[in-house]
């Protein structure tokens, strides 16, 4: 679910008190050097563009099948993870060693496997290595590369087998029209006609607060959506708040509303207590909703939703775990136009974008309701390559080290 919306507190350019100086002059002083300017870090990862949807009926198949493969991998020895950062003009060892790490899990052909000096062919493994892995096709190993090319054939046998496990027994009705959201890749995909048509950023919830697994039918978009906050919020994040600020929910548009939906004064309740949980706190629409413009409703027990964010500098980042557990989505008019597609209204992004500025709430139900299926994949295959991996920002991978530790266990 989206943080409450936080307002910076104002600050002061002088001292209290100050006032001119009549006493002898202040020496002069050398010009203090210029602050550096924050550079901010380079941008690592990368929107897929891959068009296969990175959910499909058969996508368990060929991840418990690709799992066999990583282990038979394990099995024989796995692949060098000492590999040094490099990049195209290097000749000796390093060169040779990198090329024996990518023709191991199938980033380069046979013929490609051997020689000490970079080339095309070697520019090109280390890309298809970077598509695999999320990360911009840049062809050099350094940074994220380089630490994703250094983990052990064995964890990711781990990630292929655990993804697997959890693909398992799955229920979801894959339709023409569908939608993936794979948490761990903090992406969405708009699958028509077994093709991803649409890739969009997300972001997803943090460890503390994580997306869950789930599968439902979006039906409708809402237009200026109102924000109601969770529970949790209330008691972890709004309560402490006005402990420390009783002007904090006017200033943030947060109405506090008793059973009958009466608006109760902020300052009636007892922030020293919990008192607050007994009542309905809702964000009005507007620039500052936390919710942003759009809400996409997909109707489930744990009501989790997509939407979007007034902060929208995060999608920006690498890290997109930030979030209470709802999606939020970059592109999000563009989005919503897709699945508004065939209601009838000639939904485009302009006309959203025309309505929204109306200021009012505005539902817009589909037509016909578009299955919506949230995964957590750290490993999968499309069913021919290499597999595709991502971090376990979870931690909730654990079925592959069970099966090496069964395996390693001495007889009794």
């Amino acid at each position: 679910m989206p943080q409450a919306t936080t307002t910076p507190t104002a600050g002061t350019d002088s001292a209290p008190g100050a006032s001119p100086s009549t006493a002898a002059p202040i020496p002069a002083q050398a010009a203090a050097p210029p602050k550096p300017r924050k550079v901010a870090p380079p941008r690592e990862t990368a929107l897929s563009d891959d068009p296969r949807p990175t959910l499909q009926p058969d996508t368990f198949f060929a991840t418990a099948k690709a799992s066999e493969r990583y282990s038979a991998i394990v099995d024989a020895g796995g692949w060098p993870t000492d590999i040094a950062a490099i990049g195209p003009g290097t000749k000796g060892p390093a060169v040779a060693r990198l090329r024996k790490r990518l023709a191991i899990e199938g980033d380069l052909s046979g013929g490609e496997a051997s020689g000490l000096a970079w080339d095309n062919g070697l520019t090109a493994g280390v890309k298809r290595f970077q598509a695999r892995m999320g990360l911009r096709p840049t062809g050099i190993v350094s940074g994220a590369t380089l630490k994703a090319i250094n983990v052990p054939a064995r964890e990711r046998f781990n990630e292929l087998a655990s993804s697997a496990n959890r693909l398992a027994g799955l229920n979801f009705s894959f339709d023409e029209r569908y939608v993936v959201v794979n948490i761990p890749s903090t992406q969405v995909e708009a699958v028509e006609n077994g093709r991803v048509v649409h890739h969009y950023i997300a972001i997803v919830g943090d460890p503390d607060h994580p997306s869950p697994e789930i599968s439902a039918h979006i039906q409708v978009i809402n237009l200026n959506p109102t924000w109601t906050v969770p529970t949790s919020i209330i008691k972890k994040e709004i309560i402490p708040r006005m402990q420390r600020d009783p002007g904090y929910l006017t200033r943030a548009k947060i109405r506090i509303l008793d059973g009958q939906g009466k608006e109760i004064n902020p300052k009636s309740v007892n922030w020293s207590t919990e008192r607050a949980v007994n009542y309905t706190l809702r964000q009005d629409s507007g620039a500052g909703n936390s919710l942003g413009s759009i809400r996409i409703g997909m109707p489930n027990k744990l009501a989790v939703y997509m939407h979007d964010t007034p902060g929208k500098g995060a999608f920006g980042a690498d890290y997109r775990f930030l979030s209470h557990g709802c999606v939020r989505v970059q592109g999000v008019y563009d989005y919503a136009a897709w699945l508004l597609e065939g209601t009838g209204g000639d939904w485009d992004k302009a006309a959203l974008l025309a309505k929204t500025k109306e200021g009012a709430r505005y539902d817009i139900n589909l037509v016909k309701a578009v299955p919506v299926i949230w995964v957590y994949l750290t490993g999968w295959s499309n069913g021919e390559g290499p597999a595709n991996f991502r971090d376990d920002v979870y931690n909730v991978d654990n079925v592959g080290e069970a099966q090496v530790s069964a395996q390693a266990a001495p007889l009794r």
